[in-house]
């Protein structure tokens, strides 16, 4: 693709949301659902997440005058206390507080367009309005970058900004490293998609910006953004899918995010070929999924609208964090990035532990698969379990979330061990005594009071073995699934083994490796897997015993 069609790809994203701005245009309402913070803040959400794309479209020598009068008309009103299109004060944790990182950038990288035509009162208002992150607490995690990001560019233009914030946020950026290019998100030990398009992408604006002011600092980040492109780049399949992993995945293509700000930055975490078909190849795969809804607009869900899936934390403008993929925008018409040809990815190991990440990634057809031994931290956001916890998580499959645990069909319980006890469905939450090696994945889980299992997952040249030991005070029923699979494919089934048939010829498998237990398949609610709404989840059905008892699970591909 070219740089042309590539802008044309966020013009068609953005252009219609253009009816659902208020009069004003200081808030965008793309929907009727809620989040956990105020309308006013929601509204105020909406309106500056497509900055993400905008900014770097116009500082690459893109215009749409359009959105840009509507941008300084919604700047005014959104910061001026006497509108009634005003978001509002603050308070600790502020959402607020997010949104203006992505104002703070477009003043930083363009004020030609967001700064510059603004009246002195408006700058005022503006600068007035930004400064309150300086006064209220953030969060311990990512949400530092939102204060140093609005401090560096309040400094850009002469306003007053807080050094010491900006100096203590800093120190606990640094605080969360952990080694290898990672960094652990805050308090709640999160390693998932936020080291990338938040802890990277949020370094690398600062290095283009602070590199005289901080130069030290800037070449440290940019070392560990080489560092973890080469973890990093594990997480993509061959058709540009990238791992369904975490919290937040109604960003979407802000998966690809980190690679298009490094590129933007004219960094090479890796060659500038690899960068362009990685991100090539990404945006593709996304646009071939129904991820907008009649009227154009991006929905929260994964890959179609599903709210069940959501964070509370996820109003209707949140999705338009997916702009920030199109970082790469910013690069001028003659950059050597636009004449360099898409590569594909390169060879890649088929087995790679990721020690700092927590994962063991194992590539199989082009395919991703993550193996994980689980949070040891309690239940933060919605839905931890399912988005941490499960024993695999996929680039083809993605992950399902349960409806309910009374039955399952609605627990989905796909990649889980589910424990059927007086009708509930149980699987692994909080985990102790991890450990991850290069060729095996274990961790110890306490599903339910007076049953203790330990997990080994190994992986193979097909697929993967589970062998879980269980020391039991009672009796109950255990199921050990495999993926979620489209309800398209065919099943057929044996005794103690279960085979589904893509409609392409791939088959997967899951069987007992000793015993004889009964192989059956699971029709999972509606909407309760990310990737697609009707699935299937083939699994295998142990009868356990009071005492201990070991049972072996093998899932593979044909």
């Amino acid at each position: 693709m070219t740089k042309h069609e590539y802008s044309q790809l966020l013009m068609q994203l953005l252009t219609p949301t253009l009816p659902f701005y208020s009069p004003q245009k200081a808030r965008l309402c793309p929907g009727s659902s809620a989040a956990v913070y105020d309308m006013a803040a929601a509204g105020a959400e909406g309106f500056a997440r497509p900055l993400w794309g905008l900014v770097p479209f116009w500082a690459g020598g893109g215009s749409c005058p359009e959105f840009e009068q509507l941008y300084l008309s919604g700047l005014a009103a959104g910061t001026d206390p006497e509108n009634p299109e005003y978001w509002g004060g603050f308070q600790d944790i502020d959402q607020r507080f997010v949104e203006m990182a992505a104002i703070a950038y477009g003043i930083l990288m363009t004020p030609q367009k967001l700064w510059d035509p603004l009246s002195a009162k408006e700058k005022t208002n503006l600068a007035k309005w930004l400064d309150g992150i300086n006064h209220y607490a953030c969060p311990p995690c990512n949400w530092m970058f939102f204060g140093v990001l609005v401090n560096i560019a309040l400094k850009s233009v002469g306003f007053p900004y807080s050094e010491q914030v900006l100096s203590d946020y800093l120190d606990y950026i640094e605080s969360c490293y952990l080694g290898g290019g990672w960094y652990l998100d805050g308090q709640n030990g999160e390693k998932d998609y936020y080291i990338s398009f938040a802890f990277h992408y949020y370094s690398m604006i600062y290095c283009r910006f602070m590199r005289e002011n901080d130069p030290d600092r800037c070449a440290l980040y940019e070392e560990r953004a080489k560092l973890f492109a080469a973890d990093f780049i594990n997480w993509f399949a061959e058709d540009g899918s990238a791992l369904a992993y975490g919290r937040s995945l109604t960003y979407r293509f802000a998966q690809v995010s980190f690679f298009s700000m490094c590129a933007a930055c004219e960094l090479e975490v890796v060659p500038y070929g690899i960068m362009k078909g990685l991100i090539e190849r990404h945006l593709r795969f996304w646009t071939e999924h129904p991820i907008v809804d009649n009227s154009g607009l991006l929905t929260i869900g994964y890959g179609y609208s599903n709210l069940l899936m959501s964070e509370q934390y996820n109003a209707p403008g949140s999705p338009y964090w997916a702009m920030k993929a199109f970082a790469f925008l910013s690069l001028p018409d003659e950059h050597p990035f636009w004449k360099t040809e898409a590569a594909p990815l390169p060879d890649l190991p088929t087995l790679t532990a990721q020690t700092y990440g927590g994962l063991l990634i194992q590539r199989l057809h082009g395919d991703v698969t993550a193996y994980t031994c689980g949070r040891t931290l309690p239940h933060h956001h919605v839905l931890t379990e399912e988005k941490y916890s499960k024993f695999a998580y996929s680039s083809r499959f993605a992950f399902s979330v349960p409806r309910s645990m009374r039955s399952l069909a609605e627990a989905a319980p796909d990649s889980m061990l589910a424990l059927d006890i007086n009708h509930m469905i149980y699987v692994r939450g909080m985990v102790s005594n991890p450990q991850l090696t290069d060729h095996s994945v274990s961790s110890e889980w306490s599903p339910y009071e007076g049953i203790r299992i330990k997990t080994v997952i190994i992986p193979d040249s097909t697929g993967h073995k589970r062998i879980h030991t269980i020391e039991s005070d009672r009796c109950f029923t255990a199921y050990d699934c495999s993926f979620a699979f489209p309800d398209t494919y065919t099943v057929s089934q044996e005794q103690s083994c279960i085979r589904v048939q893509a409609p392409d010829g791939r088959a997967y498998c899951a069987s007992a490796v000793k015993d004889d237990p009964a192989a059956m398949c699971i029709n999972a609610s509606p909407n309760t897997n990310l990737m697609v709404p009707k699935t299937i989840i083939p699994c295998i059905c142990y009868e356990i015993q009071k005492g201990t008892q070991v049972i072996e699970t093998r899932f593979w591909e044909e």
